[in-house]
């Protein structure tokens, strides 16, 4: 029984990385909408992190942070690849140990939630959904401030949105964008993953 449901956890990561891989690299993983691009990135490791827990939620975060450090190297992200000019220690971070932990601790979010609400599953999967895209956009720019903010590329693109400070900055830079990405996100993710985990609990 426990080799099943080893197989079974490692088909279902392996199913979610899959899809994870396809949305970075084809046009799939972002949605138009007027001029705004909402980035579909987070919602497989919403997903993952709220069926399969924290640890799954932070191995799909490995795998979504190693395709933006990948790209910031072969220069395919602007910023990423001024960013690694900087510092490639630093880019790491940024790129990988934030997406980490985003996985990580949208799994630990979802995993308090459903213990603060047993009878709420509903209401805990689209919370869960949510807690990812948010999580994403706190972490990647609190480790872009806190380790870039100073440099010559984040000061110009600083001076360019108009921001007299790191608060201001971030606020600008994610601006409406982010709102988007975060409702879909919950609105997907949560959608997907309450129909799979009750699936999971049937069988």
């Amino acid at each position: 029984m426990k080799n099943r449901t080893n197989i079974r956890w490692l088909t279902q990561l392996a199913l979610l990385v899959a899809i994870l891989l396809v949305l970075n690299y084809t046009p799939l993983g972002y949605l138009q909408i007027g001029p705004l691009s909402a980035s579909l990135l987070t919602v497989p490791v919403a997903i993952g992190a709220m069926t399969m827990g924290p640890t799954a939620g932070a191995i799909l975060g490995g795998v979504f942070g190693a395709t933006s450090f990948i790209q910031a190297l072969e220069g395919k992200s602007a910023m990423g690849s001024a960013l690694f000019q900087v510092s490639p220690f630093g880019t790491f971070v940024v790129c990988f140990v934030a997406r980490v932990l985003v996985g990580l601790c949208a799994g630990l979010i979802f995993k308090a939630l459903c213990k603060a609400l047993p009878k709420k599953e509903k209401l805990c999967c689209f919370l869960g959904g949510l807690a990812a895209p948010v999580l994403n956009t706190a972490f990647f720019m609190g480790f872009l401030v806190l380790i870039f903010y100073n440099c010559e590329y984040v000061q110009n693109l600083a001076g360019t949105l108009g921001a007299t400070n790191a608060f201001m900055f971030i606020v600008l830079l994610v601006g409406v964008q982010a709102i988007f990405e975060w409702v879909i996100c919950c609105l997907v993710a949560g959608a997907v993953s309450l129909p799979v985990r009750k699936y999971l609990k049937m069988n």
